[in-house]
Order: C-alpha cells, then sequence, then structure tokens
C-alpha cells in the first residue's frame, strides 16, 4: 500500500524530469556516456564473455562475537557462486580503495578525517552499530571502491554484479544504521561525471530499508534520481524524501510486491531515461530475515531482481548491482539468497548476448 505522500511525491519526480530535460535538450551525446576509459582496479577478470563479479577479500573485517551485523557474508556469496558454476574465478574483478578524494564527493572533510582516524564518539559508534577499529574504515573503503569499479565496467559492458554494497544510510557527515560511506552515493556522483553533459543515473532501491542517506544526497541533484521501495514501518523512523518513494506495508508479499516494482520502475525508464541504473537488490525484504517485516519468498526475490535487470537491459541501459541488505545468523543460507541477484545477472547476460 502507497502513503498518501507517494502521489506528492510522484509529482516531485515529473519536476524533477523536466528539470533535467530542459538542462540537457540543447546538448548532444558525447563520448563520455560511452565506456569507460579507465578503471579503478587492482585486477581486471581475465574472462570478457561472461558476467564481470566484483569482489575483494578485504570487504570483510573482525567485528565483537556475537555481533548483529553478518560480515561473513561477502566471501560467502562469491564461495556460492564458484562452488554452484555460477562463475568461474576468472571473471572476477578486485577494486581499489577508494580514495579520500572519491569519497569527498559525498561525504565532508571533517567526518572522513574523524572516521579514518577513529576519532569517533561512542554514540557515533552507536548511531552506526559498529565499534571503530582501522579494519572497518579499510572494509568500508573497498566496498565503496567495488561499487565505483562495478559502475565503471557496466558502462562498458553493460552489466556488472559486485558482492557487496548498498550502505544508503549513510549521510555526509555521519554513519547510521550499518553503513559507515555511502558506496551508492560515491559511485554515482563519480559515474555522473564532471563535464557539462552529464550522466543521468537512476537509483533503484529495492533494500528493506529506505535509502535515507541517498535520497538525503541527491535531492538536489537533478541528474540523479533516487526510487526507494520499503518497509513504512520499519528503520529509518524519520523518513528522507526520495525522488520516489514507494511505502509498503509489514506483510507484502511476492505477488503485491512485484506488481508495484513493475508499476513504477517502467516510467522511471521511459521518463528520467538514465544513462546507468545503478540496482540495490537488498534481501532483506525475504520472510526469513531478521530485520525485514515483509514476506518475499526465494523465488519472489528471483522473480524481482530479473524483472528489474530485463527491464532496464531491454532498453539498452547499463545497471551495475550491489547486494544491500540481509540479516540472518545462518551465514550460508544468507549468502545464498545474495546471490540471487548474480546468478539472474549471469542468466540476463547469456540471454541477451552482453
Amino acid at each position: 500500500m502507497f502513503h498518501l505522500s507517494c502521489q506528492n511525491t510522484m509529482y516531485r519526480a515529473a519536476i524533477k524530469y523536466k528539470h533535467v530535460v530542459q538542462k540537457i535538450t540543447v546538448l548532444t551525446r558525447n563520448p563520455m556516456h560511452g565506456a569507460w576509459r579507465s578503471f579503478n582496479a587492482e585486477h581486471t577478470g581475465l574472462e570478457s564473455r561472461a558476467l564481470p563479479i566484483v569482489h575483494h577479500v578485504k570487504y570483510i573485517c573482525d567485528l565483537p562475537e556475537n555481533h548483529r551485523f553478518p560480515m561473513g557474508k561477502f566471501p560467502k556469496v562469491l564461495e556460492s557462486l564458484l562452488k554452484d558454476q555460477v562463475i568461474t574465478d576468472k571473471q572476477v574483478w578486485a577494486p581499489k580503495i577508494a580514495s579520500t578524494e572519491l569519497l569527498g564527493f559525498v561525504h565532508t572533510e571533517e567526518y572522513l578525517s574523524n572516521f579514518i582516524s577513529g576519532k569517533i564518539s561512542e554514540k557515533d559508534q552507536r548511531r552506526t552499530g559498529f565499534p571503530w577499529s582501522s579494519g572497518l574504515v579499510q572494509r568500508c573503503r573497498y566496498e565503496t571502491g567495488g561499487t565505483v569499479l562495478t559502475g565503471e565496467i557496466a558502462l562498458q559492458r553493460g552489466l556488472a554484479s559486485s558482492t557487496a554494497g548498498g550502505t544508503h544510510h549513510a549521510f555526509p557527515s555521519y554513519g547510521s544504521g550499518f553503513c559507515l560511506l555511502n558506496d551508492l552515493a560515491v559511485g554515482a556522483k563519480h559515474l555522473m561525471g564532471e563535464c557539462t553533459s552529464r550522466r543521468r543515473i537512476l537509483i533503484v532501491d529495492l533494500d528493506v530499508h529506505q535509502g535515507d542517506g541517498t535520497a538525503f544526497i541527491f535531492k538536489d541533484e537533478p541528474n540523479i534520481f533516487t526510487f526507494s521501495m520499503h518497509c513504512g514501518k520499519n528503520f529509518p523512523v524519520r523518513k528522507q524524501q526520495s525522488d520516489l518513494d514507494v511505502s509498503l506495508e509489514d506483510g507484502t508479499e511476492d505477488k503485491e510486491y512485484l506488481s508495484k516494482v513493475q508499476e513504477h520502475l517502467p516510467w522511471l525508464l521511459e521518463t528520467f531515461r538514465p544513462d546507468l541504473v545503478l540496482y540495490d537488490s537488498g534481501v532483506d525484504p525475504h520472510w526469513e530475515d531478521e530485520l525485514g517485516r515483509l514476506r518475499l519468498t526465494d523465488e519472489g526475490l528471483y522473480q524481482r531482481d530479473l524483472y528489474v535487470l530485463q527491464a532496464v537491459i531491454k532498453k539498452g541501459i547499463p545497471v551495475a548491482t550491489v547486494i544491500g541488505g540481509g540479516y540472518s545468523r545462518d551465514i550460508d543460507r544468507l549468502a545464498r539468497r545474495h546471490s540471487i541477484i548474480h546468478r539472474v545477472a549471469s542468466k540476463v547476460w547469456r540471454e541477451h548476448g552482453l
């Protein structure tokens, strides 16, 4: 079900689209909208005929015993894909660590300095859910670098998938809700470019929690459109205003959920006409998720991801995927659930001859 504010948000979305059209009608497509010329990569995949997968062994760090965040899921996602022969190790790219210059596209100098050096108060650490450590800083910077690289590859190849990413609760000057750096925002700002003719980027956020940090960051940026579909009564309590927010009731199941995606995504692709889609394929709408409150099944997540990727790719629009949220103490089960997006992306890659 939609809140009444959804109609107002759609009006805001239309106004934002109109602004973009006014800015670009006098411009012609230039080479910056084509393939990315260089990559922020430590290692490039050797297999050019299969889906590029972006992963780094430093996507993880140590946490206190019994911590609620399932840090072990990141390597397990890759292990699941390799074990089931969905991919080979030749498809795997490794990102460079995100530089402070990249992070500065979104985050304040003071916040970055304090975060990197460990000058984070106990209160701020409680808000993020993580105790500070140098390993945590490294992990977050590599994860952000992974999303940047995934977008760069997608612009050249048409489709690419990271095994991490989706930290959409981070704001410019503070972290929140297990999110320290907003990888989606950093990636979008970097990939938008700095020339007169900027890329238009659509962020499709289907994590169960609203992408509040991302919405705040891009509220006045006409070339980046934020679409968040989430559980209305879930975290964060105080919502921001995305360009399009779709608020779902507790207990929403597969059929109704997919119908809402189908109701809005085609309209966004047709009107906003993005040059790139960043897709947060969070699995926390699943009925087993510890922080979810929706009732999707594995099949429902599969059909959701398949619909999104096919809808975007059929329009000839590149798409970069991140895994978003997912919470369970059964790490193997959770990692396999997160790998649904990579399995779907591999299928779409083959069927569309990318």
